[in-house]
C-alpha cells in the first residue's frame, strides 16, 4: 500500500480566499486540491478564470496543483485549467459527458480522474476504472463544504470495494475529513485524502493539521 497523503482542499467562492488559502498550504504541503463549480451541477459558483490561476501557480513552484471539476460540461475548461499549470484534473461521473473529457485530456500531460458522487453506485464508475489515473470517492455530497453535509459512512464501503478490486489505483477521498473521519477512510484503503475546512481552521494551523490526519 502506498504512503497515504494528505492534500489542503480549497473551495472558496471568493478569489482573495483563494490565494489566501494557497499561501497557506504552499509551504507545507506538495500538492494543493482546488475545487471548480460554475453552478451547472452544484449551486455554488467559484472563480474560473485560467490566467488568474496561471499567475497564481507560477508564484508556488514548489507545489503541485489538482483541480476538481464539480461541473456539467468540464471539457470547457480543460484548456484553460492544463494552460494554467494543473497537473491532475479530475471530472464527475456525473457531469453531462465524462467520456468525452477523458478523450480530449488524454492528449495533455496531466494525470487524469473520475470522481463519483455520494448517490452513485460503485458499479457505475467501474468502467472507467481501468482507464484514469485515480479515483476519487466523494466523501460528502458534492458542493457541500464546511458545516454542509454530513460524513457519509457508506463511502467508506465504496473505497473498500474499489481497493479490492483495483489494488494498485490511487483511491481519493473528498469531502467531511476530520480527525474523526480520516481513519475509517485510510484503513478502507484510500490513499490520497483531501481535507478543507478542518486543515484551514485548525488552530495550530495548516501543518498542524496535515500532521494529525497523517498520524489519526
Amino acid at each position: 500500500m502506498a504512503e497515504v497523503e494528505i492534500i489542503p482542499g480549497i473551495f472558496e467562492s471568493e478569489w482573495a480566499e483563494v490565494e489566501k488559502r494557497v499561501a497557506l498550504a504552499a509551504p507545507v504541503s506538495p500538492w494543493i486540491h482546488v475545487d471548480f463549480a460554475d453552478g451547472s451541477m452544484i449551486d455554488k459558483v467559484t472563480p474560473l478564470d485560467g490566467m488568474q490561476f496561471a499567475s497564481l501557480i507560477k508564484q508556488y513552484p514548489q507545489s503541485k496543483f489538482e483541480a476538481h471539476l464539480m461541473v456539467a460540461n468540464p471539457e470547457k475548461y480543460l484548456r484553460a485549467l492544463v494552460d494554467a499549470g494543473f497537473t491532475r484534473l479530475t471530472v464527475h461521473l456525473e457531469s453531462n459527458d465524462p467520456r468525452r473529457f477523458l478523450e480530449e485530456v488524454r492528449y495533455d500531460e496531466v494525470e487524469v480522474g473520475i470522481a463519483i458522487d455520494g448517490a452513485t453506485e460503485i458499479g457505475e464508475v467501474e468502467p472507467f476504472l481501468e482507464e484514469v489515473d485515480l479515483v476519487a470517492v466523494m466523501t460528502k455530497e458534492a458542493g457541500a463544504a464546511g458545516g454542509n453535509g454530513s460524513f457519509l459512512p457508506e463511502s467508506v464501503e465504496k473505497v473498500k470495494l474499489i481497493r479490492e478490486h483495483f489494488p494498485d489505483l490511487p483511491i481519493e477521498v473528498v469531502g467531511g475529513i476530520t480527525d474523526l473521519t480520516v481513519k475509517a477512510v485510510k484503513d478502507a484503503g484510500a490513499t490520497r485524502i483531501v481535507s478543507t475546512e478542518y486543515v484551514f481552521t485548525h488552530p495550530d494551523g495548516v501543518s498542524a493539521a496535515i500532521e494529525t490526519l497523517r498520524t489519526s
